[in-house]
């Protein structure tokens, strides 16, 4: 059995991995998540997950990384992690009325071997009104939220009608597929 390393600050990347019942531990690597505009909107989620887990440069042979990153993508246009209340506004602005994809790509990494994959999940928004967007955005402060949503939250609640996919994916990581991978990995 390996020691499972977390490489995320996420607490719900943490507490999706605590639905496995494996121990593991949370460390995390400064990486700068730059991406070049000639990768395609799909391959950059599990491109930012390869680039994490390269940050674990040296790895005892007991040692199993997982790595992830999640993007919101609409008409091909990713939308990251809003700066401020304004850009949180525009984000739900162009998300209200209409389905968007949340891409989870996801890096597991030993001393030998790596291995990464990505999961897709389509979401559909209701029209949402400015002001359960300027109620939802004061109260849970989605600043650290591709797409500046929580899809586990009020604003995932009343404003999400469907989704055709893992709902686990839209929170932060693909559970299913991670555990199978898992099993195939170790």
């Amino acid at each position: 059995m390996k020691k499972i390393i977390l490489a995320s600050k996420s607490p719900r990347r943490k507490e999706l991995l605590n639905l496995l019942d494996v121990e593991f531990s949370i460390e995390v690597r400064a990486v700068n998540e730059v991406f070049s505009d000639r990768l395609k909107t799909d391959e950059v989620a599990e491109y930012l997950a390869r680039l994490k887990a390269d940050a674990f440069k040296s790895i005892k042979p007991d040692e199993l990384i997982i790595t992830a990153d999640t993007v919101v993508v609409l008409n091909d246009e990713i939308l990251g992690k809003p700066k401020n209340t304004s850009e949180a506004q525009q984000m739900l602005k162009k998300l209200s009325d209409k389905s968007h994809l949340v891409i989870t790509g996801v890096c597991l990494k030993t001393n030998d071997r790596l291995i990464s994959f990505s999961s897709s999940t389509k979401v559909y928004f209701k029209k949402l009104t400015t002001s359960e967007i300027d109620y939802y955005i004061e109260n849970y402060q989605p600043f650290d939220k591709a797409g500046s949503y929580g899809i586990q939250e009020w604003i995932g609640a009343i404003g999400i009608t469907k989704i055709e996919g893992s709902y686990y994916n839209v929170v932060g990581l693909p559970i299913y597929k991670l555990n199978e991978e898992l099993k195939q990995f170790i």
